[in-house]
């Protein structure tokens, strides 16, 4: 019964979630658990301090009672890149080892710089013959190999990065397998993905640079309150009318800022629909700590005249003897990512 462990590495705290037999319809989650990391540590989801994260993660083992060493990791910030991509039909292998000769114009950095894969979705007979149609996707090496790093310190054996994202497609589909394309959004705390899927393969990926720390930041910057203080402002008011005076304020920034992104996301949905008019997006499925915010989703679910749904990671497995289901579900989807990565090992 081969296990392993996937990890979300956020800003404020590590996540993992160990599986075992992940290659089954049906595997099984067996421990789960978190750590917080202390300012600075981590930035926009990349390590900053690889000793300090690697001391978090071996805590993180102690506590959790992590059996396997193995583990995926996670990419999915702003230093990831992912494009829609047309090339000739042939093998996989060829069409990655073409990509660095196809893609320096779609990138911000040298292709030495980058890691590049190619997600094939469909084919298609063009101009010039066969074509294969799918996303390109670019991450910048340097964000990469330093989260590898703090795993490796830490006497961890990464085993594949996978794009979060498509983890968290994982996730969502083995949950509920549903007619028509949807749209998982999830709101992190620097960077807000749109994936639109069908029957559980992803069709087209957008990464918005902006995510709940936006919020956060803009509340002490404009009220010059202290991050613990905007945060609890956030939690308090949310998009919620305000009668009181003294409060006006922070509600004010809270629906500024949160508009901004809202917008974002519905003109991301509403670009995917007038480009797929033959694949209609019938529901969202809402994932993320920034999600959270008290009234994000009944916006949300306004401006795009869609259904919201929240996700439910413990759907997708069996749980493992010890693991209580409404423990799980308490803890709002979010161990969905860590989750999801560990679905996707192939070790």
């Amino acid at each position: 019964m081969a296990s392993v462990v996937g990890i979300d590495i956020g800003t404020a705290g590590l996540r993992a979630v160990e599986v075992s037999d992940a290659g089954k319809a049906k595997p099984t989650l067996v421990r789960y658990h978190e750590a917080p990391l202390p300012e600075g540590a981590v930035n926009r989801g990349e390590v900053a301090e690889p000793n300090t994260v690697a001391a978090a993660l071996k805590s993180l083992w102690s506590a959790g009672g992590f059996k396997s060493k193995n583990v995926v990791l996670g990419m999915g910030n702003h230093r990831v890149l992912a494009r829609d991509l047309t090339v000739p039909k042939m093998s996989i292998r060829r069409i990655r080892e073409s990509l660095p000769f196809q893609v320096q114009d779609m990138l911000s950095v040298p292709v030495a710089d980058a890691l590049l894969d190619f997600y094939p979705i469909s084919e298609k007979e063009g101009e010039s013959g066969p074509e294969i149609s799918g996303l390109l996707i670019a991450a910048v090496k340097e964000a990469v190999l330093g989260n590898v790093k703090a795993v490796q310190l830490a006497g961890l054996t990464p085993v594949e990065v996978d794009l979060i994202p498509f983890a968290l497609s994982r996730v969502i589909y083995r949950s509920e397998k549903t007619d028509g394309a949807v749209a998982q959004i999830d709101v992190g705390v620097a960077t807000t993905t749109v994936v639109v899927t069908l029957a559980g393969v992803p069709q087209f990926l957008r990464l918005i640079p902006a995510g709940g720390g936006d919020l956060t930041q803009a509340l002490v910057l404009r009220l010059g309150v202290t991050v613990d203080d905007a945060e609890a402002l956030k939690r308090r008011l949310g998009l919620g009318a305000v009668s009181n005076a003294e409060e006006q304020a922070a509600a004010t920034v809270i629906s500024e800022v949160t508009t901004e992104l809202l917008n974002s996301l519905r003109n991301t949905v509403n670009y995917f629909a007038n480009t797929r008019k033959h694949m209609p997006v019938t529901r969202i499925v809402l994932t993320g700590g920034g999600a959270q915010l008290s009234g994000f989703a009944a916006a949300l679910g306004e401006l795009t005249r869609l259904p919201v749904f929240a996700a439910d990671p413990s759907a997708a497995v069996h749980l493992g003897r010890g693991v209580d289901a409404q423990t799980l579900q308490q803890t709002r989807g979010a161990f969905s990512v860590a989750l999801g990565l560990a679905l996707g090992s192939q070790a």
